[in-house]
């Protein structure tokens, strides 16, 4: 029996956001709005997305001990998040720093802090969470060698689900254990590296199954996604909307692909799903404040 539909081990930031009329140059200073702060980072984005959608979902990850650390521990509960393989200390939460201009564009620096001290001893640790959870999704704003562990402490039968973002070279040993690896065009290209041949989505997805993935699901912003494993390339229709603030959709999207999976429906059916609760959170600004419930997607 397992306890969990989902599991997210990744990484919990706190959004600082200023909007300003342009970017400043070199050693200039721009006046801008005020302050926003917003609970994000991917791994507490996946979490609440999925909450929300009805998934039974926990969450591993780092915060500080900080003002911070209990903004994202409170929006993880209020979204009905487990929240007992959230970490506390070592570093102050991580932040990004966000600035927005006019046209919607962002700058963000991100300062990893607590994220970057999830360690495979901490992944170790909460083996019982592991072996209690479905589908276990990862990103890769905590250390490659953390999502190394979670890949050799999956539980026979759960099942991986990759978003390699920010991109980066993967191990082969976590390559092959993700089913799917979800990629967007840029992140696509950073792993394919020296051996992206073709143009088109098919042919990165075909070339990242080279690689060894079970599954891969390329998304293609409005133009929906593309589905690929060894027996079939399908295209999933994208679902049209007025976009208003893309900032989590990505998440928005893994997480529920990742729940559908866990729920036993086929990668198709999955994604599609995905699409819609990915449209419904570009209509809305924010990240997790942007996330459906089940209700809103079967209306939409």
């Amino acid at each position: 029996m397992h306890d969990y539909d989902l599991l997210v081990v990744g990484s919990a930031n706190a959004d600082l956001v200023v909007a300003v009329e342009r970017r400043p140059g070199p050693g200039e200073t721009v006046l801008g709005s005020d302050l926003a702060v917003h609970p994000g980072g991917k791994g507490a984005n996946q979490a609440v997305a999925a909450a929300r959608l009805g998934a039974r979902t926990a969450l591993l990850a780092r915060v500080g001990d900080d003002a911070h650390g209990r903004m994202l521990l409170d929006s993880q509960r209020a979204a009905g998040v487990d929240t007992t393989g959230v970490l506390t200390g070592g570093a102050p939460t991580g932040v990004a720093l966000i600035t927005v201009d006019p046209s919607g564009d962002n700058s963000i620096v991100v300062s990893p802090g607590a994220n970057a001290r999830l360690t495979p001893q901490d992944v170790k640790a909460a083996a019982g969470l592991l072996r209690a959870s479905r589908v276990v999704s990862a990103q890769l704003e905590v250390p490659l060698e953390t999502v190394v562990e979670v890949v050799r402490g999956l539980a026979p039968g759960s099942r991986f689900v990759l978003n390699p973002s920010p991109p980066r070279p993967l191990p082969d040993e976590v390559v092959a254990a993700c089913d799917p690896l979800i990629v967007n065009e840029h992140e696509a290209k950073v792993i394919l590296g020296d051996t992206v041949t073709g143009e088109t989505p098919e042919d990165w997805a075909r070339a990242l199954l080279a690689r060894g993935p079970r599954s891969v699901v390329v998304t293609l912003g409005g133009e929906g996604a593309l589905v690929a494993n060894r027996d079939a390339t399908t295209r999933i229709a994208p679902v049209t909307v007025d976009a208003v603030d893309t900032t989590g959709a990505g998440d928005a999207f893994t997480a529920a692909l990742a729940f559908g999976l866990g729920a036993g429906v086929g990668l198709e059916v999955a994604a599609a799903y995905a699409a819609r609760v990915g449209a419904l959170a570009v209509t809305r600004r924010g990240a997790q404040d942007s996330y459906p419930t089940a209700e809103e997607v079967d209306a939409l």
